[in-house]
């Protein structure tokens, strides 16, 4: 629930103060004999108009009214010939009762349900001005500096790796002279590896296609637009099959193939792999 703010606190504790004042003052009044109840009554209403806050305007409009609904229950009494608290037709419309029924003001509404008009506040803007916080953050800084940085590490480990490892140029190749085994670089001994497996047709161009059609399809068919992994498995196991298969190929091809291609265990038969 939202706090009322303290300058209304205040101001109701003064109105509750004032009215139980105001009761007090004519009860009063009421015991001395004579006008004197009028013109209490009269001095506070006064008093109470003077020291509040209602705009002018909306003051003579309830004057008026009281003035207007006074003239009615002065005829209604004169007609009923009995007292009474006279009810306004119509929403706002302020009635005093008939002679002999206290002379108290009584703002009915529809159904008799009576209604007072605390505060007057001032209108102001429904439009929310702050915007929605989001999980988001900008290109720059935030996602260039961690590729700038990710490219120099990628180039500090290439560099590295060509001076700590030997991997010359071999001879010239030699047409009359056909190596044994004859391997593929190493990026496509995936696909060699097949080829001993399955017709080249089937390894060559089926699953080779295949797997770059899943791929494609694969943001289409998971659309999660979590970044967690707990909540990309689909994702996260298509991923990682497809990672699996071709570096279990390569390996195989690379380190567990000799002569005719044949399958070898490199701690027994040596390694046929060259960089």
């Amino acid at each position: 629930m939202t706090e009322i703010p303290e300058h209304l606190l205040k101001r109701a504790q003064q109105a509750r103060e004032k009215a139980g004042a105001d009761t007090g003052g004519e009860a009063a009044s009421g015991a001395e004999p004579g006008g004197g109840e009028s013109g209490g009554a009269e001095s506070g209403g006064a008093a109470s108009a003077e020291e509040s806050r209602i705009p002018a305007h909306l003051l003579e409009r309830s004057k008026a009214a009281r003035a207007k609904g006074g003239d009615a229950g002065g005829e209604g009494g004169g007609e009923g010939g009995g007292g009474g608290v006279a009810v306004a037709d119509k929403v706002g419309q302020v009635v005093t009762a008939a002679p002999g029924g206290g002379g108290v003001p009584v703002g009915a509404g529809p159904g008799g349900h009576t209604q007072r008009l605390l505060t007057v506040v001032k209108s102001g803007s429904i439009q929310e001005v702050k915007a929605t916080p989001v999980d988001k953050v900008h290109t720059w800084p935030h996602l260039l500096a961690a590729e700038f940085v990710a490219s120099l590490a990628c180039l500090v480990f290439t560099f590295l790796f060509s001076i700590w490892v030997n991997a010359p140029l071999l001879e010239l190749a030699n047409d009359n002279f056909t190596p044994n085994p004859s391997k593929a670089p190493w990026y496509f001994m995936g696909l060699q590896e097949l080829l001993a497996w399955f017709h080249p047709m089937i390894a060559g161009v089926t699953i080779p296609g295949v797997a770059l059609i899943v791929l494609i399809f694969a943001p289409y068919i998971d659309r999660n637009p979590s970044n967690k992994p707990e909540d990309r498995k689909f994702a996260t196991s298509l991923m990682t099959v497809h990672l699996m298969f071709w570096a279990v190929l390569t390996i195989v091809g690379s380190f567990f193939r000799g002569p005719g291609f044949n399958f070898v265990l490199p701690w027994t038969d040596g390694l046929f792999f060259h960089l």
